[in-house]
């Protein structure tokens, strides 16, 4: 789908989002987050399916497209990436709503999913191939799988790219952290263009890498002992209790299915749609499986 007009939102923190919103406005919400290094169109085969019911809102998040695109790497600690998407619920007067998040934005989700759980705004969340807060930092640490397959990081954290992102955009870089390989290679040749023309700002690079250097994830090298430090200590998060759907694509390369152990451990009856045979970008590879995964989940606990 190619129409999802978009209107400015101007957050009380003063972030300025491009976001899309379909539906009835008195319809129960969803709150749709992108991840890296796309934007709301990653959900261009679920907002025409669920906006006949629900009130459907996708923003371009801060440092993505034509939304603010601070330039300092403590712009984007998480703390503020999960309070933009209250301080857009606020600017829609948008009271309680379903989250609703992938890659990225299924690690911003997780958060807001918590504090939604504790200031009783936050009904439901479905969150797709984004790891657990509380697991994955344990899982770098721990499982050579998933180490190796984050060693990306170091490059999108390396200051001597900036140069080449200030000079040709983002596509240098994940060519260079990926060693090469075709970002995106089963996208609609339309999509592929849109993300192109995206990736070549290259203060929208700056804002999409800064989500990377502002985590507090530490990716140690592959040499490095697969072991917990002796003075480790997990994020100090309640269980999850409101309803949760984790959907995970089993061929994803860069979050292998060691990320759905001990589900159950962080969240209250967690329920899990595994998608076989499909890469990390579940929504658009397997519309239909994401789709009728989501839909179930929204029928059941509505």
């Amino acid at each position: 789908m190619t129409g999802l007009e978009q209107k400015r939102v101007t957050l009380a923190n003063g972030i300025e989002l491009d976001v899309v919103g379909k539906g009835p406005r008195d319809a129960p919400a969803l709150i749709f987050l992108h991840g890296f290094p796309e934007s709301h169109r990653t959900w261009r085969n679920q907002i025409p399916a669920f906006s006949d019911r629900y009130r459907c809102i996708a923003p371009d998040q801060r440092g993505y497209r034509g939304s603010s695109k601070p330039q300092e790497v403590e712009a984007y600690t998480p703390d503020k990436l999960i309070g933009d998407v209250f301080a857009l619920a606020d600017a829609l007067e948008i009271d309680r709503f379903t989250i609703v998040g992938h890659d990225w934005g299924g690690a911003i989700a997780w958060g807001v999913a918590y504090a939604g759980m504790m200031n009783g705004r936050v009904t439901r969340a479905a969150i797709a191939n984004a790891p657990h807060p509380v697991l994955f930092p344990k899982l770098l640490y721990t499982n050579r799988a998933q180490r190796e397959a984050s060693q990306y990081f170091s490059t999108f954290r390396d200051r001597a790219n900036d140069p080449l992102i200030r000079e040709h955009g983002l596509l240098p870089v994940l060519m260079k952290a990926f060693e090469g390989r075709e970002v995106a290679s089963t996208m609609e040749p339309e999509e592929q263009a849109r993300l192109l023309q995206d990736w070549s700002d290259p203060d929208a690079a700056m804002g999409m890498l800064n989500y990377y250097r502002a985590s507090p994830m530490e990716v140690l090298p592959l040499d490095a002992p697969y072991e917990l430090p002796a003075d480790y200590q997990p994020f100090p998060l309640p269980k999850l209790t409101i309803p949760t759907l984790v959907i995970w694509a089993m061929d994803d390369q860069a979050l292998p299915p060691a990320n759905l152990d001990d589900l159950d451990t962080v969240i209250d009856n967690p329920e899990l749609v595994r998608i076989p045979d499909c890469g990390h970008f579940v929504q658009w590879e397997a519309p239909e499986a994401y789709n009728r995964a989501l839909a179930e989940f929204l029928e059941r606990t509505d």
